[in-house]
């Protein structure tokens, strides 16, 4: 056909023809992938769901110039982090900025982080997460068609509230509590004396300006980037969870790419992760200013241990359901520390 064609127009206008059509097929293929990526709170500068995102993209950037294009979706626009999660799995969502406790509801051993009092200090955290352990993790979850590209960190969880402060755990006594929808973060709060109460992320703010709830135990950064300090008095350092942030990929959506588009997403997701965590730190003491500014009174929480006593409960409890290798490992680590 080709030969019969090329007969009836000059050859320069066949080859210009050719290589229009060549030209076309290869913009087509040169289009950046898009990954949509979602998280629930504020899509702010100084939230750590929105800056694991945003690094993200820049380092993806980096890594291959015009290859991809993400988008955000932060806010909640995409549903609650189980329906983001339940996306993630069913290949309708490309990627997330997900909180371990609600991966714990798919694979259980992601509650470890929510375990009272685990970790002492930051580090202990990155180290238990970004070695054997955290390949355990990542194992479990991929068999669920979710690739966990890695932990960042919303860093510790406080607690913030209108009632009184917290400086000893009789201080909890009857308070109410916006907690994680988690089995564990309702017994670790029954523990200290408070009353848990479980609700989605999207209702937290409307039920602590109303007063259906006392207060929730939260982040510093998402406490300041979802203005928190508008409808509470009291921020108190309790210090009795770390919060790690999963940053996820469908494994179908992974799977599109080749090799090499593989190795940059893994590679921008570990870039990310450093330069998260190094930004987090800095804003640790930026943030509790602004937040004092704002009119919390804020307080430390002189003996962590006194609270400790009271969850040995809930660590026999979760011990089987974290998984004993994990929860074992994880417990050595942090004591040789």
């Amino acid at each position: 056909m080709f030969s019969t064609f090329s007969r009836w127009i000059r050859p320069a206008a066949f080859i210009a023809i050719i290589a229009s059509a060549l030209g076309a097929i290869g913009s087509a293929w040169a289009a950046p992938q898009v990954l949509k990526i979602g998280w629930t709170t504020a899509d702010s500068k100084s939230d750590p769901y929105a800056i694991t995102a945003h690094y993200f993209a820049e380092e993806l950037e980096k890594l291959a110039p015009g290859k991809f294009k993400v988008q955000f979706y932060g806010g909640h626009q995409l549903g609650d982090e189980m329906q983001m999660l339940q996306g993630l799995q069913l290949g309708t969502l490309d990627m997330g900025v997900i909180t371990g406790t609600v991966i714990g509801n798919v694979v259980p051993s992601y509650q470890l982080n929510d375990l009272p009092f685990l970790y002492k200090t930051n580090q202990q955290a990155h180290e238990v997460l970004d070695g054997p352990v955290g390949r355990i993790l990542e194992k479990q979850l991929a068999a669920k068609s979710v690739v966990n590209l890695g932990f960042a960190e919303a860093g510790f969880r406080h607690t913030i509230n209108n009632t009184r402060p917290i400086v000893k755990p009789g201080d909890f006594d009857g308070i109410r509590l916006r907690v994680q929808p988690s089995d564990m973060f309702l017994d670790s709060f029954r523990a200290l004396g408070a009353n848990p109460v479980p609700l989605p992320w999207s209702d937290a703010f409307t039920a602590v300006q109303q007063g259906t709830i006392d207060g929730l135990e939260i982040p510093l950064a998402v406490i300041y980037a979802n203005k928190f300090p508008e409808v509470t008095k009291y921020l108190s350092l309790t210090r009795h969870a770390y919060n790690a942030l999963a940053l996820l990929i469908s494994e179908q959506t992974f799977r599109k790419f080749d090799k090499t588009m593989q190795d940059n997403i893994r590679q921008a997701a570990r870039n990310t992760i450093t330069r998260q965590r190094e930004t987090m730190a800095k804003n640790d003491e930026d943030i509790l200013n602004k937040i004092r500014e704002a009119g919390m009174k804020v307080n430390e929480v002189p003996d962590l241990g006194a609270f400790r006593a009271l969850e040995a409960e809930v660590y026999k409890k979760y011990r089987a359901k974290i998984g004993a290798d994990v929860l074992d490992a994880a417990l050595k680590e942090v004591q040789e520390k």
